[in-house]
């Protein structure tokens, strides 16, 4: 893992990055930096914007942070994760928390699919980008996750790469080892899709179809029941664990 600079308060910016660049900073951005951070001009941060990498950036202004200018690559932009996360859309605070660990766990596509016994059927895409981004600032991410429009779980199947390994995460599949059998799945040549249904589980027509997708791994996550966005951080920790970037073969 690169080293981190954990102290530098680092910023999303939508913009090009190069030495000697100027970015304009907008109300939100230049109140953040200058009244909740109490930072000035000359004071240093760490700014990405998802394709450049991430550099390192002097605030400049008279009365308040109003631009950053660009002074040099602190680190290169990395291959995300080929790690697509397919999920049944939660209300807010929830779905905030499981997007956010979802990026976390490198996550470089999130994916609502509206399944059954779905509870929520409308997701305010902006505010689950606001929380890739954020969750990217914090974590020293440069690869910002998409975020994609919710479409009908038996849509989202019938378009799928059949190339993609889609991990089923399925609470009545037999209880036994998830590593072992994640180790054993056949590769995925194309990344891999994790699949978190609702909390009312998935209806079994669902499960019939997805059983006959091809490549597919159905997996139980333990002995308990898991609430859903619990069941996102077990999932992509397992897939991390055993598929992986943490053991060194990011796909």
């Amino acid at each position: 893992m690169p080293e981190l600079d954990f102290r530098a308060p680092r910023l999303f910016v939508d913009a090009a990055l190069a030495p000697g660049e100027t970015v304009a900073l907008d109300r939100n951005r230049s109140n953040y930096l200058g009244n909740v951070l109490r930072l000035s001009a000359g004071q240093t941060i760490l700014v990405f914007n998802g394709r450049d990498g991430e550099w390192r950036a002097a605030i400049a202004g008279r009365k308040r942070p109003d631009q950053l200018v660009i002074a040099a690559q602190t680190r290169p932009q990395e291959r995300k994760p080929d790690l697509r996360y397919l999920f049944a859309p939660l209300k807010h605070a929830r779905l905030d928390y499981m997007v956010q660990k979802a990026v976390e766990m490198g996550a470089s596509c999130l994916q609502p699919v509206l399944t059954r016994f779905t509870q929520v059927a409308r997701v305010n895409g902006e505010r689950m980008r606001a929380n890739v981004i954020e969750a990217a600032e914090q974590c020293g991410i440069l690869g910002l996750a998409t975020v994609e429009d919710p479409v009908p779980l038996e849509r989202f199947l019938q378009h799928r790469q059949t190339g993609r390994l889609l991990v089923f995460c399925d609470e009545t599949a037999d209880v036994t080892d998830p590593l072992k059998a994640l180790q054993s799945a056949p590769a995925g040549s194309h990344g891999v899709d994790v699949l978190i249904g609702p909390e009312g589980g998935f209806a079994e027509e669902e499960r019939t179809v997805l059983l006959r997708q091809p490549q597919t791994l159905r997996l139980s996550l333990g002995p308990r029941i898991l609430r859903a966005d619990t069941a996102a951080v077990a999932a992509l920790t397992l897939v991390q664990a055993s598929l992986g970037d943490w053991v060194g073969r990011g796909r």
